[in-house]
């Protein structure tokens, strides 16, 4: 199995472990003892209730959006006669939701994050508003003409699924579905994720329309879903360096403060790096950046790459000794060494546009080379703690560059 494939279905497990406990309580849920009856009922609301209150703390404005989406959705099945559709108003109000919502969670997982209680925040709280008077308008305006309309097949009925949910409705589920998995797999966001995984919560909901327990358990799985990757994004925050993706000091410092026995740390740092974003500007300094630490996170013989600050990198080899670590870094020093990075001509347009006919017409983008130097310590009878070893591992990197850079000192 490739390494993205193995990383896309451990993403997956939290979602589909939540929606399998869903289903689980759906199953045995008359099975619950009185003290916990009252979870079939109002589980839903404490489920949304918490994740909205969380969401907020954190100033995820896209969730809390999708969390009142689904809010919404659960007050208008416990206080409109939707489990049997009986009447044109509870048509129209059902196939509403199955519309509004799976349009709102795909729309979250578009739009850049604006905090949770900010104006572009209350602004999209108003679409919320809009959508709701626009069905109870349908009610008074339509009535039967108008569920009617709505619930017109779209597709022959050998291709219909056996749904209470509207053609319109599963068409809008999947387009949603599909625009927050792709969303997902382009940025690998877990709120992306967890809007995806939403939006199957609230289409098992609706399918299983006529089973309260069914609505209300698959709405109270979404509400948690959203709630975990809330958390996810917001450890990914704090402990994955924003620009290269590695690992950051804090996720070094909590590595550090649980290896024990035998290690090897590596100091790197970009040679002349400060000059290199004089000469060719912050933007190709990054993505210098980018590369050394693309290189660096596959490094062999079990280091673990982390971003330190600036341009410098740790390298931790838990179990391994000095000379048993030496050859990894002395090979990551020669690719990086080899690589040529290319720099695009100030004169290359960027953009489509009246320039674009000068792509690739002799006028090929520069190459530049840059180097690490790296200093190298392990743990002994005089570096007895973390602390010690980088400190040593400070010292020889200065060695490193001392001796001309683009080297290895122990």
């Amino acid at each position: 199995m490739s390494p993205a494939i193995y990383r896309v279905l451990q993403a997956l497990l939290v979602p589909a472990f939540i929606l399998g406990l869903a289903y689980a309580a759906i199953t045995f849920g008359s099975a619950l003892p009185d003290s916990l009856a009252g979870l079939r009922v109002h589980g839903a609301v404490i489920a949304l209730t918490l994740s909205i209150a969380v969401s907020i703390a954190f100033g995820r404005g896209r969730v809390v959006f999708a969390l009142l989406s689904l809010a919404l959705a659960y007050a208008a099945y416990r206080h409109f006669p939707l489990a049997d559709l009986a009447g044109p108003a509870a048509r129209i109000v059902f196939a509403a939701l199955c519309l509004f919502v799976p349009v709102n969670l795909a729309l979250m997982a578009l739009l850049p994050e604006r905090g949770a209680l900010t104006g572009p925040a209350m602004r999209r709280l108003a679409l919320i508003a809009a959508q709701a008077a626009l069905t109870v308008g349908l009610i008074y305006i339509g009535g039967n003409d108008v569920a009617t309309w709505l619930y017109r097949p779209l597709l022959p009925g050998a291709l219909t699924i056996n749904s209470p949910i509207p053609q319109a409705g599963q068409a809008a589920l999947l387009l949603a579905l599909l625009t927050c998995t792709t969303a997902w797999l382009i940025t690998r966001s877990a709120i992306n994720l967890g809007l995806a995984s939403a939006i199957v919560a609230f289409a098992l909901a609706a399918h299983g329309l006529a089973n309260p327990d069914q609505f209300a358990f698959f709405t109270a799985g979404g509400a948690l879903i959203l709630i975990v990757a809330v958390l996810q994004d917001t450890f990914r925050m704090a402990f994955r360096d924003e620009l290269t993706g590695l690992p950051s000091r804090r996720a070094l410092n909590e590595s550090l403060a649980a290896v024990s026995g035998r290690y090897a740390i590596a100091m790197v740092d970009v040679d002349h790096f400060k000059k290199f974003n004089d000469t060719h500007g912050h933007d190709t300094g990054d993505q210098v950046l980018k590369m050394v630490a693309s290189r660096l996170a596959h490094c062999g013989g079990g280091g673990k790459t982390y971003r330190y600050g600036g341009e410098e990198f740790t390298l931790l080899f838990p179990g391994k000794s000095l000379d048993q670590a030496l050859p990894y870094l002395e090979s990551l020093c020669q690719d990086i060494a080899g690589y040529r990075m290319a720099v695009r001509s100030p004169d290359r347009p960027e953009r489509t546009g009246p320039g674009k006919k000068n792509r690739g017409v002799k006028r090929a983008d520069k190459t530049v080379a840059v180097t690490i130097s790296i200093g190298v310590a392990e743990k002994n009878g005089k570096l007895a703690t973390p602390d010690d070893v980088i400190q040593a591992a400070d010292k020889a990197l200065y060695r490193a560059k001392n001796k001309g850079r683009n080297r290895v000192c122990r």
